[in-house]
């Protein structure tokens, strides 16, 4: 079944006349057409045997060249009233689905002042479970990206020196990304000596040093599916401490990969590397989950929380990536993302995982 045919499924056995898709990933997992409209109406109408697109005027080309073959496409101009195209497309339409997790309160309230809905269901879990499982085209697209990320990761990696700053070497990121046919995912991390220990800290003017971590989380976009990787250096022979932390959390990394099969949790697989650094006294610096869902978005479900008990399942993608972070000197994460399998799993991202050295000289 096609994901219109998913989201018509589930409307039958709601009961439900329509749905009022808003949220720009899931028309674009239903459609194919992926654009942001930022302050603009865009939205599905899906009914059980028709789908209207609505999208403002300047989107109209782009979103007939993607989703022609699935919606009729209707446009609006600045200044038009684009709710008439939505009283149009839901007309006669009492009970409709909504993403409530992205619906504000002043469209829900639009919503039901200027059509026949009456009352509002939630389609938001439905939409989740749904892109949890990834086709054959979609795991294509997560390859592509992956090997996309492979190749630029170290091409950056050999070309790391000694006072390059951290957003010089995002910049040479985002260059590479583009050079071989994809965009980024999300911005990229660059986080080098007691930086690295700040897990979401964005790229600085700090410049690459002898005895630093280098900490790169980054990723492709292609074709609209993303991948997520980090790799780690140091500038200069590393010192035992380094080292040890690479180590443990590799060990970690790779424990977590040899739990993942179809039909073991998400919570389970999050205790084979937690346990890992727990033993090792290390647990309270070991503060984030272990992995995440991707796709089309680069978090997205399943999500790999302690105590989880999401249920793996064949064609579920998401990251695995434990980390350690010792406060004022730097941390360790390596990442990688795998798609689920009945016996196991399929490494999409292959690169070198080693603490690589670069020379300080």
């Amino acid at each position: 079944m096609t994901p219109l045919e998913d989201l018509r499924a589930w409307m039958a056995a709601h009961n439900v006349d329509a749905a009022y898709i808003t949220k720009p990933v899931s028309i674009a997992y239903l459609t194919g057409f992926h654009a942001e409209p930022y302050e603009r109406l865009m939205a599905l109408a899906v009914r059980p045997d028709h789908a209207t697109l609505i999208v403002p005027a300047l989107e109209r080309e782009k979103a007939a060249g993607h989703a022609a073959a699935r919606a009729e496409i209707v446009s609006w101009r600045d200044g038009e009233d684009a709710y008439a195209l939505v009283r149009a497309a839901l007309e006669g339409c009492a009970e409709v689905g909504v993403e409530k997790e992205h619906l504000s309160l002043q469209a829900a309230e639009l919503l039901l002042a200027r059509t026949a809905a009456r009352e509002m269901v939630d389609v938001s879990p439905e939409l989740r479970r749904l892109r949890r499982i990834k086709n054959q085209t979609e795991l294509e697209k997560l390859a592509r990206a992956a090997a996309i990320t492979d190749a630029v990761g170290e091409e950056i990696i050999e070309g790391l020196r000694p006072g390059q700053t951290e957003l010089e070497v995002s910049v040479m990121i985002g260059a590479a990304i583009g050079e071989r046919g994809g965009t980024l995912s999300f911005e990229s991390l660059v986080q080098s000596g007691p930086n690295s220990a700040l897990p979401h800290m964005r790229p600085t003017g700090r410049k690459l040093s002898a005895g630093d971590f280098v900490l790169l989380d980054f990723g492709a976009d292609f074709d609209g599916y993303k991948a997520d990787t980090t790799r780690m250096a140091v500038i200069g022979e590393p010192g035992e401490k380094h080292s040890e932390i690479h180590r443990l959390v590799l060990a970690a990394h790779d424990a977590a990969i040899a739990a993942v099969r179809a039909g073991t949790t998400t919570g389970a697989v999050d205790a084979a590397a937690r346990q890992l650094i727990d033993a090792a006294g290390m647990g309270d610096l070991f503060f984030h989950r272990t992995g995440h869902g991707l796709g089309l978005e680069a978090h997205e479900e399943p999500n790999l929380d302690p105590g989880s008990t999401t249920v793996l399942e064949a064609g579920m993608v998401f990251t695995i990536e434990p980390g350690i972070y010792i406060p004022g000197w730097g941390g360790v994460r390596i990442e990688d993302d795998v798609a689920v399998e009945r016996s196991g799993c399929s490494l999409l991202t292959k690169a070198d995982r080693s603490l690589r050295v670069i020379s300080d000289r």
